[in-house]
């Protein structure tokens, strides 16, 4: 039976070529921590993990590597940096189209005295930018917000929403789950004050590996939410304030930091652009197709423009949980099927509490895997 990934919002698959090789040469030859040895296996083990913070840099225009923080997902990121910036009275503006990445932890900090509004975005996923003027207050603290919809894959204007919070003197993270290694991503463009990323979806590297980037402005408003051993300091008994190892305590995910730095190192020869072109090409050819079927509705856009190569649909005639099960047992595609995290996403996109089955593509795909999930979609809809 022919087997077709198409479940690469969640985590990407295959990854990109040498990073298995390059973890292994790690586990295999070098093995040892950084920032504690003074010997050539731990200098060279941090001079890969000090050039993975430049190519860091180099894939969002920032231009200071110490403060790139490493963590092990965007979800502890977003930890980090929300529960960390956020105190007792402030006030946070998110969109309707939020994952639970951003969404749990501010109803925790609900608790502690925070409030949230929530800028609606309409059915397609879209958010206008001038829509949250009307949302800021005098105790309004930052504006968190995702880069592009991991149900629908609609982008939002965040340039736009950069500009606004700039204006205004709020604190901007934005949220690249969806987008790092797919769209060009420009920190200066966005006016953002910290972007958070993850290295397993489109950044094509193992999963345990993350991090964010963050201004020194925000730096001395957040206090770390992990502290312990950096290897520094070691004759005081509080964390460094100083970075990255501020935000760094423990032992980092060193394996899947040399996976990523050849991920990313593939990532920049290969070119964003180039990347997102064959994505789009084989979404293109996809919703063309798909629109074709009777019985389904395509939730979001229906075109390429302003969205990621992730795309949900909703089988109006059919329980979605069995559709995504009977194209996997059957036809062996592998796809998302239910709420995604992400239920705010789904009331505005009008698919709760159902859900959506999810398609979403890798340029590792290929149009003959596109044709053939169009055809056992068609098979499965007469059936």
């Amino acid at each position: 039976m022919k087997s077709v990934y198409l479940d690469n919002g969640a985590t990407a698959f295959p990854k990109a070529p040498g990073v298995v090789e390059s973890m292994t040469n790690y586990l295999t030859n070098i093995g040892c921590n950084i920032n504690r040895g003074a010997y050539d296996s731990s200098f060279e083990a941090e001079n890969i993990v000090y050039e993975t913070r430049e190519l860091i840099c180099e894939l969002f225009n920032f231009d200071k590597a110490e403060n790139v923080v490493f963590t092990k997902n965007i979800t502890e990121s977003l930890n980090v940096l929300i529960k960390g910036i956020l105190n007792k009275g402030d006030h946070v503006i998110v969109s309707s189209m939020e994952h639970n990445a951003v969404m749990r932890p501010i109803y925790t900090l609900l608790e502690k005295g925070i409030e949230f509004s929530r800028v609606p975005c309409n059915q397609l996923g879209e958010l206008k930018a001038e829509d949250i003027k009307g949302y800021i207050k005098p105790n309004t603290k930052a504006i968190i917000m995702t880069h592009a919809s991991n149900v629908c894959g609609t982008v939002l204007p965040l340039k736009e929403v950069g500009h606004i919070c700039k204006k205004e003197g709020i604190f901007f993270i934005v949220d690249t789950a969806q987008t790092a290694g797919f769209l060009e991503i420009n920190y200066k463009d966005l006016c953002a004050d910290a972007i958070a990323f993850t290295g397993h979806k489109a950044l094509l590297g193992p999963q345990g590996t993350g991090g964010f980037v963050i201004n020194d402005k925000l730096v001395s408003y957040i206090a770390p939410l992990i502290e312990g051993g950096t290897g520094s300091l070691s004759e005081y008994e509080v964390q460094p304030d100083y970075m990255p190892d501020k935000f760094e305590a423990g032992t980092l995910n060193i394996p899947g930091i040399y996976g990523l730095n050849t991920a990313l190192r593939y990532i920049l020869n290969e070119g964003i652009v180039t990347i997102k072109e064959k994505e789009l090409y084989l979404l293109k050819v996809f919703l063309e197709k798909v629109q074709d079927i009777s019985g389904i509705r395509l939730v979001g856009k229906t075109g390429i423009e302003g969205r990621t190569a992730a795309v949900s649909i909703d089988f109006l005639e059919s329980d979605n949980g069995q559709i995504a099960y009977r194209l996997y047992k059957d036809f062996g595609i592998m796809t998302r099927c239910g709420l995604h995290c992400a239920p705010s996403a789904h009331k505005t996109l009008k698919t709760f509490p159902s859900g959506t089955v999810r398609f979403s593509f890798s340029h590792f795909n290929t149009i003959e895997e596109v044709n053939y999930t169009i055809d056992k979609i068609y098979k499965c809809m007469k059936e």
